[in-house]
């Protein structure tokens, strides 16, 4: 079922079919994820930045650049945070949608294409990665965290392309997944390691030579690395160049493994 019906529609139309429909899914219970999304990552920024981190002292040189905790913190946070909400979004709600009310399966019934329920999935996971992001650093630009005006906007496409990779990513494994409890060793084994060792809570240089490499083997740690590099102003473009490379890297092959998961996980 799944090889029988693809090519019928061009890959930008069907995309844009099957995003109208998860839109309208969000517009109906969007009220349910505003604390997840908003409300809770920016009294953690304040918990976190503000209170804590006025008991540690703002030096640059241990802190990437960074002249207080606050702005050291914050980047690596909104990224951690694009990362979480890709990976929430991309788990439970695509196995709903295969195993549970089976909406892919009537999706597909149509002349749509499997490559088209991915892009439309992860393209409005993406959508709520780049709003909730986008609101965390509006929220945070009074608090004189930013170096500059272009700084934050180049943070936050890079904060939107770490949500795009999870996202990718995750949809490949959940689609794979035959039972729920899977997800538990996802968030136990991978996004929490990932948000410790990302550098988003101390710089990774603390954790020793041997820890920092494995910290920067890791996908997070890139998209941290870009966004604080932005905001702070302290860009060294040889290692963006690096980091954007991973991320995008990432992305593709995610593409083709969430579209190969998904397209083995409907032939009937």
């Amino acid at each position: 079922m799944a090889t029988q019906l693809q090519g019928s529609l061009r890959p930008l139309e069907g995309m844009a079919r099957q995003y109208d429909y998860w839109l309208t899914v969000y517009k109906r219970t969007w009220r349910g994820g505003v604390v997840s999304s908003f409300a809770t990552p920016l009294f953690y920024v304040v918990a976190m930045g503000v209170l804590l981190g006025g008991f540690i002292d703002g030096d640059p040189d241990t802190l990437e650049g960074a002249t207080s905790y606050l702005a050291f913190i914050v980047p690596g946070l909104v990224a951690a945070h694009a990362m979480t909400i890709a990976v929430s979004e991309s788990t439970y709600p695509v196995m709903g949608a295969i195993k549970w009310h089976k909406t892919f399966f009537a999706q597909l019934a149509t002349p749509l294409a499997v490559r088209d329920l991915v892009n439309a999935f992860v393209g409005f996971v993406v959508f709520r990665v780049a709003s909730a992001c986008a609101v965390f650093m509006l929220v945070l630009a009074p608090f004189g965290v930013f170096e500059s005006w272009w700084g934050p906007v180049l943070a936050w496409l890079s904060q939107v392309l770490v949500g795009t990779a999870f996202a990718f990513l995750t949809f490949g494994y959940s689609a794979r997944l035959r039972s729920e409890e899977g997800f538990g060793l996802l968030f136990r084994l991978g996004v929490l390691p990932l948000t410790l060792f990302s550098g988003a809570f101390f710089p990774i240089s603390n954790l020793g030579p041997v820890l920092e490499w494995v910290a920067r083997l890791t996908p997070l740690w890139h998209g941290v690395s870009l966004s604080r590099m932005f905001c702070l102003d302290t860009v060294d473009w040889s290692l963006a160049a690096i980091n954007l490379g991973v991320l995008v890297t990432l992305s593709v092959l995610g593409w083709w493994w969430a579209v190969s998961g998904l397209d083995k996980r409907l032939e009937v």
